[in-house]
């Protein structure tokens, strides 16, 4: 960050609070604390009206604010909550870049909504699924960036069910976040189709200099009609829980490919799009007797054999017989 952007960023900062540390700007920009004094030395220089308080901070003085624009307080309550989310579901680049434009907002709040503000972050949490994997890397803002400049992408992949990693050029589509996790939809030269790749399964990512034209689908509706359309490498799954279980599954059923479901005499149909039948039928396993495979008729017959599996690893033969 050069310093002139550094200037503007450590103004917008002071606005964030009543009092700012000079130990906090430091570790915000990465500077060090002679380097904090200059640059408030410079702002004061230019007219910006910064008091200080000794042991305290520093602070702008009350009547001056970053026109030209303003925020109601609903507006910067919904930006900080739509922050916990952010810090929960996307990676480090993005997190950085909302939290700037968060400090933007804050910044031209009056006094009394910055300390409504200040007040909510504090009384707002969201704890991400205990199965979401963290999300390393910079690679949503790099693809946003390729989507946008139409740059083709070479990635490094690891696929889960066949668990091979391949190298692969494709050209994005779009970024799509469904069964907790974030996807990148494009075009694969080396599939020469349309694939659904998570981006937590990306080990490497370099946006090439080549940029490509778009194909037939150029959006993520494009893409979601041909699903629809063709039911690409998917299939549906219709499972009924009784009502005690289906309870349970509120949260788990997101990570299968939930869709929708419905009340039953018998008890909560649910409806599923699955792309590997076996990993649905591991799942299911777990409810025991509570549920009751609708289609397709393949995935009971899947799951008898991971039962015989079972029984043949942790009971005796003997008892098998007897049985």
């Amino acid at each position: 960050m050069n310093r002139i952007d550094r200037l503007t960023a450590i103004l917008i900062h002071l606005q964030t609070k009543k009092v700012v540390k000079a130990e906090e700007i430091a570790t915000r920009f990465e500077i060090s604390l002679r380097t904090v004094y200059r640059d408030v030395k410079t702002l004061m220089e230019a007219g910006v009206p910064i008091g200080s308080e000794a042991g305290k901070g520093y602070f702008i003085v009350d009547g001056y604010y970053l026109p030209p624009v303003m925020f109601t307080q609903d507006e910067a309550a919904a930006m900080v909550m739509a922050g916990k989310l952010v810090d929960s579901f996307t990676d480090p680049s993005i997190k950085k870049a909302f939290q700037s434009s968060l400090s933007k907002v804050k910044a031209v709040l009056q006094q009394a909504e910055k300390n409504h503000v200040a007040d909510l972050e504090d009384h707002i949490e969201v704890l991400p699924p205990i199965a979401t994997q963290p999300i390393t890397g910079k690679f949503l803002n790099e693809i946003r960036k390729a989507i946008v400049d139409k740059q083709v992408l070479s990635i490094t992949y690891t696929s889960n069910y066949q668990q091979e990693t391949t190298k692969r050029e494709v050209e994005p589509i779009g970024l799509f976040y469904y069964n907790m996790s974030w996807h990148l939809i494009a075009w694969c030269r080396l599939r020469k189709s349309v694939r659904d790749f998570r981006t937590d399964r990306i080990l490497d990512l370099k946006i090439n200099d080549e940029k490509f034209i778009p194909g037939d689908i150029v959006s993520l509706q494009d893409y979601f009609n041909s699903v629809h359309d063709n039911e690409v490498n998917m299939q549906q799954v219709v499972v009924t829980f009784d009502r005690k279980t289906a309870a349970y599954v509120s949260n788990s059923r997101y990570y299968f490919g939930f869709v929708r479901e419905e009340i039953s005499e018998e008890g909560i149909r649910m409806y599923f799009l699955v792309g590997h039948l076996p990993s649905m039928a591991r799942w299911l396993l777990s409810y025991g007797n509570a549920i009751e495979i609708e289609e397709p008729i393949s995935l009971n017959e899947t799951m008898r054999e991971l039962v015989r599996e079972l029984v043949h690893t942790y009971f005796p033969e003997e008892i098998v017989q007897k049985s």
